[in-house]
């Protein structure tokens, strides 16, 4: 019973050390491979025999156990391509191996790094066929609110590298000095129109004709003028008419004092704002709160312009795409015009060692890992997104090699037992003769 239990245990630690050169072997095939999570193999003894002081003893042999150390992060590499994508800290990336979250064969997927590029439908995906998912923003660039359980929000990201966009203007401010002279009791000077563009709904150039026109008093100065704002996309229609009057104390002089609202949208004299309405929809022009020296002034003798500003842009083509710490995918185009496309949440759970690890480093959640949470990008306990960057492997080679000549020595050692056993049964079995 003894001999056979030492030929038993000896067959053990063959299996057992015959699995850990395999998980050896396969650390050191994938030294080089992005992403790799090495594998460790921990034996465990098995106890067999009776009591203590029984007077023999069976031997239980040994077991091996396998486990990917998967929590574990390589060092982040360096690359030339916006779209490599790693994690610096806790957290993977969602991805599919389908183009379609909809399909009920399609399983969310995790990996810690990746080189994306778009294919030729645009769709962006690694090489091996790993589609990067995201949360699409709406038009302004925002992201709506979405489940953190669920993966149903998640879309696979698309990008058109032919992708033109208009970015249509609603807001515009107007600095301009109105010359004090011109409300003079016998001027009949007037400043030249002034006209604004701005971008219209389908990125068509329009413009907001302005025209000064001073309230010129019989006597002394009236400090007052006429504000009439024409819309070029309305037909040159007028769309608002305002009476501005200036400030003349020592204090605030040259600053409004009053707006009244002759046609068109309202004043508000909190921020200084006209609340227009062009063809295309509101449109915002702030002229400047009362006693603001920022917005519409009237000193001295000069018409001048000095400060007029204005979002949008326009038509513009795409040029490059990156991917921030916060995981927002941003796209950037010709007219210098910067939008969020998506944003690409980071994947976690209680247990990142018992997720189920398949092909090309991808990770899928188990009943031992638990239940995954979708976290934006360096809140709770993940990390960043890094673009330009991939994350190497977590293998040691010069401590494979040195676990790779103990195993080999105590394959040798078990197969020496195994020889040995062989033997006494062998005299064994001698005695007989």
């Amino acid at each position: 019973m003894t001999i056979s239990s030492s030929l038993s245990a000896g067959v053990a630690g063959l299996n057992a050390n015959a699995a850990r050169l395999a998980a050896i072997s396969d650390n050191i095939a994938n030294s080089s491979t992005y992403g790799y999570k090495r594998v460790t193999t921990e034996f465990s003894n098995l106890v067999i025999s009776g009591g203590q002081g029984a007077g023999s003893y069976s031997a239980g042999g040994v077991r091996a156990a396998s486990v990917r150390l998967i929590e574990e992060r390589g060092d982040l590499v360096g690359t030339s391509n916006a779209m490599d994508l790693a994690v610096a800290g806790r957290g993977m990336l969602p991805v599919i191996a389908d183009t379609s979250l909809g399909d009920s064969g399609t399983t969310l997927l995790m990996t810690r790094t990746g080189s994306f590029r778009a294919d030729a439908n645009g769709v962006v995906k690694t090489d091996s066929g790993l589609v990067l998912m995201g949360w699409p923003a709406d038009a302004d660039g925002n992201i709506p609110p979405n489940a953190r359980d669920s993966a149903a929000g998640l879309v696979p990201i698309t990008i058109n590298s032919n992708q033109m966009v208009g970015n249509p203007t609603n807001q515009i401010g107007l600095g301009v000095n109105l010359p004090a002279t011109y409300t003079v009791a016998g001027s009949t000077a007037t400043p030249p129109p002034l006209s604004v563009e701005y971008f219209g709904n389908l990125g068509t150039s329009e413009s907001l004709d302005v025209t000064f026109v001073p309230v010129v008093p019989a006597t002394g100065a009236s400090n007052q003028w006429t504000m009439q704002v024409r819309d070029s996309a309305s037909g040159g229609a007028l769309i608002g008419e305002y009476t501005l009057t200036f400030d003349d104390s020592r204090g605030a002089g040259g600053t409004l004092s009053s707006v009244a609202v002759v046609s068109g949208g309202a004043y508000n004299a909190a921020d200084g704002t006209l609340a227009l309405t062009v063809a295309g929809g509101p449109m915002t022009v702030s002229i400047g709160g009362l006693g603001d020296p920022n917005g519409l002034t009237q000193l001295s003798d000069t018409f001048a312009p000095v400060a007029i500003t204005k979002n949008g842009s326009p038509v513009g083509t795409l040029v490059n795409i990156e991917v921030d710490a916060a995981g927002y995918l941003n796209a950037t185009y010709d007219t210098g015009l910067t939008r969020t496309l998506y944003q690409i949440p980071l994947v976690d759970v209680a247990n990142p060692n018992g997720l189920l690890s398949l092909s090309n480093q991808t990770f899928q959640v188990s009943p031992s890992s638990g239940a995954f949470f979708l976290w934006d990008a360096g809140t709770g306990p993940t990390g960043s997104v890094e673009g330009y960057s991939r994350e190497g492997s977590k293998t040691d080679v010069a401590l494979e090699l040195t676990n790779l000549i103990q195993t080999q020595r105590a394959y040798s050692s078990n197969a020496k037992v195994i020889q040995t056993v062989d033997e006494m049964l062998q005299e064994t079995t001698n005695i007989k003769r």
